[in-house]
């Protein structure tokens, strides 16, 4: 079967299946939403991708995720395409976007941050998203109960009632405001450790400074004491208040990376071996029938490889 039409167009049907499959976010369900085998619609997308030499789908374990390649042939025929088959009296749009929201969760700030702008594409295409913030422990436990499809969790799951892979590694840096900075010799906070920063006042995501106390003991080898003088469930406000000279903190730089790179934040330090944090994507077995749900990892997924 020649991969062009008698004019030398591309295929209608290889670019029907195309959008099926980077709608569903698998090759399995974009058949389903064409009516085709799954050989025969890995045989078109191969086909599809020798005439435009290029590759529009990288294979993952669950699914497949669109190359850069795809997502731009996604935007320039999806409409076209929908409207010819409303014509013809079959709306796969439609069909794909009769599917419940997507019940996502995470940390809010990796949800804000990361998680939601990565997705935001995804509405466009019929997606929709109901989207829940907490602690990973109580979004584990909503997972298993069913309350939740995906959840971005901080730490890594327990059990085998969830299927779980690691996601991203987040790196802790230890940030002030310039002008707290100005007043901390920091030649001796690498020389001699954390000795002249016990009166520099704390900023914290909870009152037992989980973070801090982690950076403490990794970089310094010592246990953190103290309390803290501003805490604030929620890293972006945390990030806020140093940002504003309200004392020092340890956060994710990927929350913080806008802050460092305009010069409102600044590193205290940058040690050879940072504290990291892995994120985990985590999800039910069994949720792998509903196109969206795939759609969703398989973006995520892709869009961790950037973070």
């Amino acid at each position: 079967m020649s991969d062009r039409d008698s004019d030398g167009s591309l295929d209608l049907n290889q670019l029907r299946t195309f959008l099926a499959v980077h709608r569903a976010g698998s090759i399995t369900a974009g058949a389903r939403l064409v009516g085709l085998s799954q050989p025969t619609v890995t045989a078109q997308l191969q086909a599809l991708e020798k005439r435009l030499e290029q590759r529009l789908f990288e294979r993952l374990p669950r699914g497949v995720a669109p190359t850069a390649a795809a997502t731009e042939l996604a935007a320039r025929i999806a409409e076209p395409l929908d409207a010819l088959n409303a014509v013809a009296g079959r709306n796969v749009a439609a069909e794909f976007a009769a599917q419940p929201p997507v019940r996502l969760a995470g940390p809010a700030e990796m949800l804000a941050v990361q998680a939601l702008p990565a997705l935001a594409p995804l509405v466009a295409e019929g997606v929709r998203l109901t989207v829940t913030a907490g602690l990973s422990e109580d979004l584990l436990a909503g997972l298993r109960a069913g309350h939740h499809d995906i959840v971005v969790s901080t730490v890594r799951p327990r059990g085998r009632t969830v299927v779980a892979e690691a996601l991203s590694d987040e790196e802790f840096v230890l940030v002030a405001a310039p002008a707290v900075a100005e007043r901390i010799d920091l030649a001796q906070l690498r020389a001699e450790g954390p000795a002249g920063l016990t009166t520099v006042p704390l900023v914290s995501y909870a009152a037992d400074l989980p973070i801090l106390r982690r950076y403490w003991r990794h970089v310094f080898g010592l246990r953190l004491a103290g309390e803290a003088a501003v805490i604030v469930s929620d890293l972006r406000a945390v990030a806020a208040a140093v940002a504003a000279g309200a004392g020092i903190s340890v956060l994710p730089r990927y929350l913080c990376a806008a802050q460092l790179d305009s010069g409102t934040l600044v590193t205290l330090l940058d040690p050879l071996d940072p504290p990291l944090n892995t994120g985990f994507l985590v999800r039910r077995p069994g949720t792998g029938t509903r196109p969206h749900v795939d759609l969703v990892h398989a973006h995520l997924r892709a869009a961790a490889r950037t973070w």
